[in-house]
């Protein structure tokens, strides 16, 4: 399979396999062959292996950052602090693999003890998407295996590059044979050959909100556990009382860095009467300052689309926005640069409705509109009109309706005066209605997921 550069179509990066329905096999029976010494093993060796993927991945953040930024289209900076990010992760649970804790209780019966402590799943199912092609993976693969688990892991079919640059750090790192497995193909054959496995007995995907329900539906058809990372129609509220320039900055970056292409971008920006004209221009003056270009390229705020399917997705939702009505101030068209590449102007919209297609459904690109409201009360209302429950942000000086905010905003995550994408490596992520399923990732709630609860007595 040729892996192109979106930034330049000219540029093939490499061609990498493509696996089918035995490699699954293969790796899974390689994986279960290894779990019964490695979920038992000693917790050292675990802590150090994963340390030592880290400390690789730190001291090649440049290369391995040009590389993500030539294949996903991010730019260079956003590509190399992704990739330090991954760094980090493995490095935070090399240490969670020293702490996991667990209890020791009384029974209520006299002369009997209570342990209850965390176990691994057995060999997990890991299915990552192409928008963050080193740290999502690693947000998966490293609790895994610092709590004891055998992993298959299968990347998106866009960003083998990174994946394969990852496995074979992995595969230096120390672990024994058959501990970590990259099959790499396609998600119809490679991802339902390993969603439909028995040997699998857990699987972790992120993706979009229909593959995730059929993942969900073969995983508990056969009992075992799934978790769910899915789509997101993020909400970004801007009140009369906030500071414009701070609103205007956090909406820029929300919406339109990394292309757009996050689960937690804002493409819905929910903004009071009082500031909303004032608003509108200085945004629409700031997307249009953003500097489109190649990824690898000095200067450059926002890279290509990473595909032609994704460029063509893009361009047909601004058509829906006109056709519905909503006022076109930014953005809109293709951008010629030096190279031939998948390269789209940042969208803005204003005077667009709740109702509209581009504020119900999840673009996935640089697109982005406005939506005028009375006050706060209808600009909740409006941020909880949604099936996606992710990420959602306010903009605001008020103590007050920060606060109520963060407690009734329907969301797995919110920011107050902060871009809604930006979540640190030793938080929980996740969200809530369509957009996640499941436990969290990320931090120590990585545990509930990767392990399994024993509860055992003791008579004294």
């Amino acid at each position: 399979m040729a892996n192109v550069n979106p930034s330049d179509l000219a540029d093939t990066i490499g061609h990498y396999a493509v696996g089918g329905k035995a490699h699954v096999d293969r790796a899974v029976q390689a994986a279960r062959a290894a779990l019964p010494a490695w979920s038992t093993g000693g917790i050292q060796a675990r802590a150090d292996a994963l340390d030592r993927i880290g400390s690789e991945i730190l001291a090649r953040k440049e290369e391995l950052g040009a590389l993500l930024a030539r294949e996903e289209g991010k730019t260079r900076p956003e590509a190399v602090g992704e990739v330090a990010r991954a760094g980090n992760i493995f490095k935070f649970f090399a240490g969670e693999a020293l702490r996991t804790a667990g209890e020791l209780l009384p029974s209520v019966r006299p002369g009997i003890g209570v342990e209850i402590t965390r176990e691994p799943i057995g060999v997990v199912g890991l299915i990552s998407p192409w928008n963050f092609p080193i740290a999502i993976p690693a947000w998966k693969i490293a609790p895994a295996l610092a709590y004891g688990n055998c992993v298959v892991f299968k990347p998106a079919d866009l960003v083998p590059g990174s994946a394969w640059a990852l496995a074979e750090i992995i595969s230096r790192a120390g672990l024994p044979a058959g501990v970590f497995n990259l099959v790499m193909g396609a998600g119809r054959e490679v991802g339902q050959a390993l969603v439909d496995h028995p040997g699998i007995d857990a699987v972790s995907f992120t993706g979009s909100v229909g593959v995730g329900r059929q993942v969900a539906a073969a995983c508990v058809a056969r009992g075992a556990k799934v978790q769910l990372e899915m789509g997101g129609k993020n909400p970004q509220v801007v009140l009369d009382d906030a500071d414009l320039a701070v609103a205007v900055e956090l909406c820029a970056q929300s919406a339109f860095y990394s292309t757009g292409q996050r689960c937690t971008a804002s493409s819905r920006l929910i903004v009071t009467e009082g500031i909303y004209g004032r608003f509108v221009d200085a945004l629409a003056e700031r997307t249009r300052r953003i500097k489109v270009g190649h990824a690898l390229a000095a200067g450059v705020d926002m890279g290509p689309v990473v595909s032609a399917a994704q460029l063509e997705q893009d361009q047909r939702y601004i058509e829906i926005g006109q056709r519905e009505g909503a006022r076109l101030v930014a953005g809109g068209a293709r951008v010629n640069c030096e190279t031939e590449g998948y390269y789209l102007a940042p969208t803005l919209f204003a005077d667009s409705t709740p109702s509209m297609k581009i504020n119900r459904e999840e673009i996935f690109g640089p697109v982005a509109s406005v939506v005028r409201v009375k006050d706060y009360d209808e600009a909740l209302a409006v941020v909880n009109d949604t099936e996606f429950g992710l990420s959602a942000g306010i903009a605001t000086t008020s103590l007050k309706y920060a606060t109520h905010f963060k407690r009734h905003a329907q969301a797995g995550m919110v920011m107050v005066n902060l871009p809604t994408a930006g979540v640190d490596y030793h938080v929980p992520f996740g969200g809530r209605k369509g957009s996640s399923y499941g436990s969290r990732e990320q931090g120590r709630y990585a545990a509930e997921f990767y392990t399994t609860v024993k509860t055992a007595y003791t008579l004294a």
